[in-house]
């Protein structure tokens, strides 16, 4: 087999031109394979951190069914149905079960909030919006406020409210100013505006008020308990799994973001898919690459494949040269073009750092290994069929051309 190495080498290396523009030829295969992995995967990454990096990966809340005790004993954990007449369904002890939840493997955050419906009045204007309550040390574990912060700060206080950016634009109004929130309980609260901040979220940045616990316990009447629990996952594509293992360790109904956001994964199937047949129209071409430059090569080389054969070399021998060649051109190649995509990609910034209009490349999901692993294989078969050629080569009739 060492001999048969020596032999494939000094037939790559004997027209060093051809095989350097074959070697090419695979490796730019190789960088567009890359190029596309990391454009397809890093352009997924930003449109998701975009769309749903800002909202809960799964949502507890109380379940439809008529429920006493939904909790096991052990948690001590009451979940109450208010049906009265105007009344809401609150979860009355959350704070029960919130420890086992914070310490799952892969949970990020968990965030206790106070929802509801309401209208921030100023002046003569008046504006709907979604009121949320939220711990002090909780601002940011759902929505990056702090990061997304324009003017003012996140410290809540019962006399302070967030808004969006949209909002302060619409009731002209800064960080420090004085406005009316009234929720749907007609009870009304004024409160100074302590920051103002932009997610890039219309429905946020437009519709969206912070306001602490306690202020939100008033403007909801409701001295306990809470609306719901918003869990946040280092990894949102398992949002799913949490969000059935959730439900059934606290009998609550458990809502992953992808049930909201059915359309968006479509298109982000429909995209991957598209990336797909791109790289593997590059696989594809290495191979009628190398099968067509090895077809070639047999061809030229029938007198001294001949010489072999008369002289006791086997055709398993022959099969071997050829595809020993074919497997270091595809190596070769695709360890130049992983290095070249790797350095290219390299100075674009991650799809979290990517700026708006930029392009989100990730150099993380190249498929580095992935490429090198299918091109070599891709090169071991379109040599194949010149090196089953090469083998039936009778020295008889090509030694003397």
């Amino acid at each position: 087999m060492v001999y048969g190495f020596k032999i494939a080498w000094r037939y790559l290396t004997s027209n060093k031109t051809q095989t350097g523009l074959l070697i090419a030829g695979v490796a730019v295969g190789v960088f567009v394979f890359i190029f596309m992995s990391a454009l397809i995967g890093g352009l997924g990454s930003y449109l998701v951190q975009r769309t749903v990096g800002n909202i809960a990966h799964v949502t507890l809340e109380v379940p439809s069914r008529d429920a006493g005790l939904l909790l096991p004993e052990d948690a001590q954990a009451q979940v109450v149905q208010q049906k009265a007449t105007g009344q809401r369904e609150t979860l009355r002890t959350a704070d029960a079960f919130m420890p086992s939840i914070e310490a799952m493997p892969g949970v990020r955050a968990v965030s206790p909030q106070i929802v509801g419906n309401g209208f921030v009045i100023r002046g003569q204007s008046r504006a709907p919006v979604s009121i949320t309550g939220l711990d002090a040390d909780k601002v940011s574990s759902i929505a990056d406020i702090e990061t997304a912060l324009v003017a003012g700060t996140t410290l809540l206080s019962n006399a302070s409210v967030l808004v969006g950016r949209t909002l302060a634009n619409d009731l002209g109004v800064s960080v420090g100013q004085v406005i009316r929130l009234q929720s749907d309980r007609n009870v009304e609260r004024t409160l100074v505006i302590g920051g103002i901040f932009e997610l890039g979220v219309e429905a946020i940045d437009a519709r969206a008020a912070y306001v602490s616990t306690a202020t939100a316990r008033v403007l909801m009447e409701l001295p306990q308990g809470v609306s719901k629990v918003e869990v946040k996952l280092f990894d949102l594509n398992q949002a799913d799994a949490y969000a059935r293992q959730l439900g059934a360790d606290t009998g609550l109904k458990a809502t992953s973001w992808t049930e909201g956001n059915a359309s968006l994964l479509d298109g982000l199937k429909a995209q991957a898919n598209s990336g797909n047949l791109i790289k593997g129209f590059a696989l594809v071409t290495i191979v009628i690459g190398v099968a067509s430059a090895l077809l070639l090569s047999t061809y030229r080389r029938r007198p001294e494949i001949g010489i072999m054969r008369a002289f006791g070399a086997s055709r398993g021998f022959v099969v071997a040269v050829f595809v020993i060649q074919g497997t270091l051109i595809g190596v070769l190649g695709a360890l130049i073009g992983a290095g070249l995509g790797y350095l290219t990609l390299s100075p674009f910034p991650v799809p979290e750092e990517a700026t708006s209009g930029g392009l989100p490349i990730d150099v993380r999901q190249g498929a580095y290994g992935l490429a090198i692993a299918l091109t070599a294989l891709g090169a071991i078969l379109a040599s194949i069929l010149p090196a089953r050629a090469a083998a039936k080569v009778d020295p008889v009739s090509v030694i003397g051309q």
